[in-house]
């Protein structure tokens, strides 16, 4: 099984995290790039615009969200981008990076279920 963590880009880097990447489609707000050492900013994966204003990290609408977002997966671009996060996973530890005030209801934690062989693949 996949070694798949979620975080906030926010919160300092640690020594397991292994391969460091940033799911979102915006770059976060108050934080430089050379900071955060990511090894990617994969935000081909991360949800459509419509989706993500939607959702707005309603806890509320996380499931609805969650089904959402795994349906969109499906498509070319996001497929793709998702296969290669697949391929990350596969070579050893990933951090998904997003951020979301709430990283557990985040797009980050419906990839690392995904990536860990969850539900809904």
């Amino acid at each position: 099984m996949a070694q798949v963590r979620v975080r906030r880009i926010y919160d300092e880097r640690e020594g397991d995290d292994g391969q460091r990447v940033l799911v979102d489609r915006l770059w976060p707000r108050g934080i430089s790039k050379e900071k955060v050492h990511l090894d990617e900013w994969c935000k081909e994966v991360a949800p459509s615009t419509d989706l993500r204003k939607w959702y707005g990290h309603d806890p509320d609408r996380y499931e609805e969200f969650a089904r959402r977002y795994r349906a969109e997966l499906k498509d070319a671009e996001h497929a793709a981008a998702f296969g290669g996060l697949r391929e990350r996973a596969e070579h050893g530890p990933v951090t998904l990076l997003t951020a979301a005030k709430r990283s557990d209801i985040s797009e980050a934690a419906v990839l690392a279920d995904l990536l860990k062989g969850g539900a809904g693949e």
